[in-house]
């Protein structure tokens, strides 16, 4: 038996790799620092999967900013807006892919960014066409096999497979899988130069196997694997995120050499894959959570696991379900946690522990071991501390009419429109604004007791008093207090919410150098105490206009966090909303007009297999419904979305029933209102019209274009401007500048319609 890994968390224990990342692009450390500080956190992270047994290490799994992106790089696929500037390394060219700008100075439009499947991950979309040029580069890959082979000689390189990578791209103008055989001649070349360096095992990975594939793409599958010619080198096919049963007939047909298989995200017919398959294959089991915090019950594996074991032998190979790169680093960092809660956790050092740990009770047969380091999570099941009755109860006690608002959109529209006066394309911001290093330091003063509450407070209002007059400065129709006092828009609100715990260090990447510390949903969740209302009217208080109020959404608090694996999801979901709408009855009370209720994760809590949508949908729109239904028709409910494809879901989105949706749509030039030729949307929209995840400011004639673009699906009435996203990792320079800019292209595009109004 050999235990595996399908990859690590690359940002390092310490956000090594975000560091390294920022100071490169602001021009404080060269590119030979970078790449020696990112050498030594790929060999860190090898070292710590083989001092806690991990027999297989994963090569190729690190990235600078995405593993998606490695893989359009290694086949040399670039953009032709990238190929023609100044900067003549691949390290800048990576980039200005990613981000729309390297630190040499080339600005042009990012490639789009959108979720890893159904993962709070971001990866950067490939953008092929016709005459798809590939130009094979694998020193990078082959400089880190070479790294890896100095401490073990077992690696096994990762790589995302042609038809996995070729499903999730863009092609223009073509047909994807018209590009097939020549994306099938870069990977022959790439499978030829691993065999030459001697590699032995290849994880080759195709997630989207987990999908319900059309006749098409499973074709693809076959005509793909039949045609590479894999040498020497061994194929591990690897899927993760779903169950791949309904396949099995197309996946036992092809020429590979094993499957690493996910038994935990859905379930799987062990015996009929194990009966299926080929003989000659390794069996990779998945048994480890990749994506959770929670210690496994190793006994309850190892029961599985023995009579398997025992008819595999050394073809079962042990692993967890999926790349550890959605799990934080190292529990051993956490020094705050108490003992009981510590002991119902593992983060990824821990998961490769656990997966030694089983390979040796399975060798052994004998579960002493295992059952002692099992029995905290046993514990956890009966805790007093995860159940709450009154929560429980209030939960039993819903009905139908508790999930919608009394009145239907047009009506609350005409309320709204009397009690707010809003202009013809009202301009607004999705919420945060620049978090600077100030805020950042003061913050982290006030958490070590370094200066006392009423310091912090008024600290925190000088910074909404200096954000309220630079928007109105600005010119902005409809305002926001800045979210100054919050680290991260769902971490802020599990902090005033019952059954959520918190961590110091539990950091996971959501895309580039961009990371995130989920809360833990341990419990029963209530609200503990208003938990945006002091800020909210302290803005109001300095400025007529309206303020809008920001809550996080019961499903993205979901989809981000570390959820409880005792209780269904969606019972979960219906428990934060309780608490969201508490806040939105207060809010209301005390004469708050508008209120934002995000969530961006709505798209990517959807399972995998398109056949279990709809009864996630359905009780996703009603969760969010329930956080929103306490409140009256002249409240303004507004909702958003990003980085989501909303084709597939137009009828859930237009299910929520917000007053206003704002969504990301400029990094795809406003093609993501494509789905609204199909269906309109009922209700007041406002697609983004820049790229916050981009430090470059677009100009006003490059906004009015797109305004003139949304103005093809949304009539000017129902028409909101505003950006992509939150302004929180943005500059106040290029915030500034692009602010203003925004704010001449709603005037500019108001000016010409009122222009075809009077003539």
């Amino acid at each position: 038996m050999q235990i595996h890994n399908l990859g690590f968390p690359r940002i390092g224990a310490k956000r090594e790799l975000k560091f390294s990342l920022e100071r490169y692009w602001r021009g404080e450390s060269s590119q030979e620092t970078l790449l020696a500080e990112c050498r030594n956190i790929r060999k860190t992270n090898w070292q710590t999967q083989l001092d806690e047994g991990i027999e297989y290490l994963p090569v190729g799994d690190f990235a600078h900013y995405d593993h998606v992106l490695n893989t359009s790089l290694l086949l040399g696929i670039v953009p032709e807006r990238f190929r023609h500037s100044s900067d003549d390394n691949e390290l800048d060219l990576e980039f200005r892919i990613a981000r729309g700008q390297a630190p040499s100075g080339c600005q042009c439009a990012a490639s789009d960014m959108t979720k890893w499947f159904n993962t709070n991950y971001h990866y950067i979309v490939p953008e092929l066409s016709d005459g798809l040029d590939i130009k094979v580069n694998t020193p990078r890959l082959l400089a880190q096999i070479a790294e890896a082979q100095q401490l073990s000689d077992k690696v096994k390189p990762v790589l995302l497979g042609p038809v996995s990578y070729l499903y999730l791209s863009v092609a223009k103008d073509v047909e994807k899988l018209s590009l097939l055989p020549q994306l099938l001649k870069g990977y022959q070349q790439i499978l030829t130069q691993l065999a030459d360096a001697g590699i032995n095992w290849l994880q080759i990975d195709e997630p989207v196997l987990g999908l319900e594939l059309s006749p098409d793409w499973q074709q693809a599958f076959k005509s793909s694997y039949q045609q590479l010619d894999k040498g020497t080198v061994k194929l591990l096919l690897t899927t993760y995120f779903a169950s791949i049963d309904h396949h099995l007939e197309l996946i036992k047909a092809l020429p590979v050499d094993g499957i690493h298989l996910d038994t935990v995200a859905e379930e799987t017919d062990m015996i009929n894959v194990i009966d299926t398959l080929p003989d000659s294959w390794v069996i990779s089991l998945g048994v480890i959570n990749g994506r959770n915090v929670w210690k496994t019950d190793l006994v309850s594996v190892y029961q599985t696991l023995l009579p398997l074991y025992r008819r595999l032998g050394e073809r079962l190979w042990l692993a967890p379900s999926c790349s550890l790169l959605h799990s934080p680093v190292d529990l051993a960092q956490e020094q705050k946690l108490d003992a009981e809660f510590s002991s119902w956790l593992a983060f990824a050092r821990q998961k490769c522990t656990e997966l030694a740990l089983l390979k040796s009770a399975l060798v052994k047969e004998n579960s002493d071991a295992i059952t002692l380091y099992s029995a905290p999570a046993i514990a956890r099941r009966v805790s007093e501390r995860i159940h709450n009755q009154a929560v429980q109860q209030r939960i039993g006690l819903l009905k139908p009419e508790d999930f919608h608002r009394k009145q239907t959109f047009s009506e609350r529209k005409a309320i709204q429109q009397r009690e707010l006066n809003l202009p013809l394309l009202p301009t607004t911001t999705i919420g945060s604004f620049p978090q600077t290093g100030k805020i950042r330091e003061v913050r982290a003063k006030w958490r070590r007791g370094e200066i006392s509450d009423q310091q912090y407070q008024e600290y925190i209002r000088g910074e909404i008093a200096d954000v309220v007059a630079k928007q109105e400065a600005i010119g902005l129709d409809v305002l926001v207090h800045g979210e100054a006092e919050r680290n991260d828009m769902v971490e802020y609100f599990g902090e005033l919410l019952e059954g959520v715990a918190f961590t110091q260090f539990a950091w996971v990447q959501s895309y580039g150098s961009r990371c995130v510390k989920p809360p833990i949903i341990f419990g029963d969740i209530s609200r503990k105490q208003a938990m945006t209302l002091e800020w909210i009217n302290y803005a109001q208080s300095l400025t007529d206009k309206p303020v809008k109020a920001m809550l996080t959404g019961p499903v993205t608090i979901l989809a981000w966090s570390f959820v409880r694996d005792d209780l269904p999801r969606q019972q979960v979901a219906e428990q934060i909303a309780l608490a969201i709408g508490d806040e939105v009855a207060e809010l209301v009370a005390n004469g708050t007009q508008i209120i934002q209720i995000d969530e961006p994760a709505i798209r990517e809590g959807m399972p995998v297999k398109q056949s279990l949508w709809q009864e996630y949908l359905d009780w996703a729109t009603a969760a969010f419904r329930l956080s929103a239904a306490t409140a009256p028709s002249a409240t303004q409910i507004h909702s958003h979305m990003c980085y989501s494809e909303f084709n597939d879901i137009l009828e859930a989105i237009i299910a929520l029933d917000a007053d206003v949706l704002t969504v990301e749509t400029s990094r795809s030039n406003m093609a993501l209102l494509d789905a609204f030729e199909q269906q309109a949307y009922p209700n007041d929209l406002g697609p983004g019209v820049y790229d916050i995840h981009s430090p470059n400011v677009p100009d006003v004639d490059w906004m009015v274009n797109l305004l003139d673009k949304a103005l093809d699906y949304v009539p000017a009435q129902r028409l909101w401007v505003n950006p992509d996203c939150g302004l929180k990792t943005r500059g106040w320079p290029e915030t500034k500048a692009a602010l203003e800019n925004m704010v001449l292209a709603a005037k500019a595009l108001r000016a010409q319609l009122q222009d075809k109004v009077v003539s």
